[in-house]
């Protein structure tokens, strides 16, 4: 039987269009929410990193009432390197709000995203979005919309699609965008009447898939997931049914439904309801929740497998600890984060190397395992972190590697500079056109390989005028060598702090990464060489000083502001013999042999083996 008192829907969309604020807006139409319940914007968002970058990295849900019907919506990511929270969040829901850009139309991730809903049989509401912009063309952007739906193979009836124009930050919602309304209730008016309610066993035993789970220092993991058949209420027996084939048998203590912008208790939870159990032992997202006495499990969720890895290792430098740095320094804490890590993140992968102290931690993308080090460097975590590495595959004796599809708009004036950096990373023009507002989008195919560290060189070689998305578009048999870094780096060759003095003496051929008063140590990198090799330099020489003064013999020191890396910069530019160092106060590069001795040791051997 299906409920009709009961919504589920997920909003879905590429990044930036809009999702969280339309949640906004749904919020405040809904009537149910006190002025002071509701400042500011993007009020899901309430990872910092989340508010800093101003990106959705985690899904969330929240409830909303709409007349008799409870509205569950699951705000998802929209950043293709976090394509996993989408992924195992679409099973809890019946419908999909597939936002758009008014402007931009369909982009790489709405694609990934309605590819995912459409194969788990969601009915798509499609919202064209943001459509008081001046130069937003909505007709245009449906007519898109609908030749997406056509490609990724829809059926007539799912063709037919309900769609609605909106203004998430102006709050109104209409059918024909030359009359713009003044409410949200047009909106929520077609969730009710075109999405359909759960369709439940509410006589069968108990199932849930568990499909997000969360931690409380009071009640241990929490676990979230819909019921898809039979009930539950605090102190039934169930099992937890996991992926190896075992039965672990357990009592839930708590049952919450999700009310407004949290979660309530109640008495009992339903078939079609999304609900979070406490007291469960140890559950994993993809187990099923089941009767004891007729188990029956759940297809298990399935996440796209990663095409990026880093070697995660201990921090061995030698300002490891020192004040203000981290409290977790060792390969245990290190071990057992990242073990905590794969609970909850699905698209995560973790594996022991050979060397005790390093694992080998793969996901989607480098912002993927960004994100990941930087929520690592503010729990007060210090790590080596090495270059990101492309996952190959090997078919019929032949490696493959991971292609991508590269989509970038760029002033048509800037075009041949964006041509010949893709170019030279061995990517192919696939699609190519240009607009009467003096704008051009490219679309590529470019090994993932090629993709690291392009988006800075991108956005250099346009004045950042450059708009850059990419997504996973399949594995093919590996091309050739794509070019490194072109520059060399300057390393140090002591410990102590940069003085002005000699760093003005380096600065003629270098960018410099550290600035005066800098703490600097034997084999830390503090400058980008303008020439392709690496070169040993003493940063910490101060002037001779002497008791003659002589008229106009001291220098005016004049130093350029240094280049200051961030965390992604960091790892896109740093070569195989690198590390980021990672820890709460700062980040820096370093060589992994520290000694100018062990590098050259290294090297000859390295040459005389190849």
């Amino acid at each position: 039987m299906r409920r009709n008192d009961i919504r589920n829907i997920a909003i879905i969309a590429h990044v930036d269009h809009g999702k969280t604020t339309l949640v906004d807006s749904l919020l405040k139409a809904s009537g149910q929410f006190r002025e002071s319940q509701l400042q500011g914007d993007c009020i899901l968002d309430s990872n910092d990193q989340e508010r800093e970058r101003g990106i959705t990295i985690l899904a969330k849900n929240i409830a909303l009432m709409y007349g008799d019907t409870k509205i569950n919506i699951i705000d998802t990511p929209g950043h293709a390197d976090f394509g996993g929270e989408v992924e195992r969040v679409l099973s809890m829901a019946d419908g999909a709000l597939v936002l758009v850009d008014a402007f931009e139309g369909p982009r790489p991730q709405t694609r990934f995203v309605l590819q995912k809903a459409l194969e788990v049989g969601l009915q798509p509401v499609v919202v064209v979005n943001k459509i008081d912009r001046s130069d937003a063309r909505p007709q245009d952007v449906l007519s898109e919309t609908f030749d997406l739906f056509c490609e990724l193979g829809a059926d007539d009836q799912t063709l037919d699609f309900p769609y609605i124009f909106a203004s998430g930050r102006a709050g109104f919602a209409t059918t024909d965008p030359t009359i713009p309304s003044t409410t949200m209730q047009p909106l929520l008016d077609m969730i009710v009447k075109r999405v359909p309610g759960p369709l439940t066993h509410p006589d069968k035993p108990l199932q849930m898939m568990v499909t997000s789970l969360s931690y409380s220092e009071f009640v241990g993991r929490i676990a979230t997931g819909r019921i898809v058949s039979g009930k539950v209420k605090p102190g039934q027996k169930v099992v937890i049914m996991k992926a190896d084939g075992k039965n672990v048998p357990c009592t839930v203590v708590n049952v919450e439904v999700f009310e407004k912008l949290g979660r309530v208790p109640t008495a009992e939870a339903l078939a079609g309801d999304i609900v979070a159990l406490t007291g469960l032992e140890t559950p994993e997202i993809g187990d099923t929740v089941a009767d004891p006495e007729s188990p029956i499990a759940l297809p298990r969720v399935s996440v796209d497998e990663p095409t990026i890895s880093m070697t995660f290792t201990i921090n061995t430098s030698p300002l490891v600890g020192q004040a203000g740095g981290g409290k977790f320094l060792t390969s245990r804490h290190l071990r057992a984060r990242l073990m905590r890590e794969l609970e909850s993140n699905v698209a995560l992968r973790v594996e022991e190397l050979e060397l005790k102290d390093q694992f080998k931690v793969s996901g989607r993308g480098v912002l993927h395992l960004a994100v990941l080090i930087e929520t690592m460097r503010r729990e007060g975590y210090e790590l080596s972190v090495g270059k990101p590495q492309v996952i190959r595959k090997q078919v019929n004796g032949k490696w493959h590697e991971p292609f991508e599809m590269l989509e970038v708009d760029v002033p048509t004036t800037e075009l041949g500079g964006v041509m010949e950096i893709v170019g030279n990373r061995r990517g192919q023009v696939v699609e190519m056109a240009s607009s009467d507002s003096g704008m051009s989008h490219v679309e590529f195919s470019i090994p993932a390989r090629g993709l690291i560290g392009i988006r800075t060189k991108l956005l250099n070689a346009t004045r950042g005028e450059a708009i850059i998305h990419h997504r996973f578009e399949g594995y093919r048999e590996q091309e050739g060598e794509v070019p490194h870094r072109q520059n060399g780096v300057m390393v140090s060759q002591d410990r102590g702090r940069a003085v002005a003095f000699a760093l003005n003496k380096l600065q003629d051929r270098a960018d410099m990464f550290v600035g005066p008063g800098d703490e600097v140590y034997e084999g830390m990198i503090v400058g980008e060489n303008s020439r392709d090799n690496d070169l040993t330099v003493n940063p910490i020489k101060e002037k001779k000083l002497t008791n003659m003064r002589a008229s106009g013999s001291d220098e005016n020191v004049i130093l350029k502001p240094p280049r200051r890396l961030s965390l992604e910069m960091s790892l896109e530019y740093i070569e195989d013999d690198e590390y980021v160092e990672v820890t709460p106060k700062a980040i820096r590069l370093r060589k992994i042999r520290l000694s100018e001795q062990e590098r050259k040791q290294y090297h000859r051997s390295d040459s005389a083996a190849t």
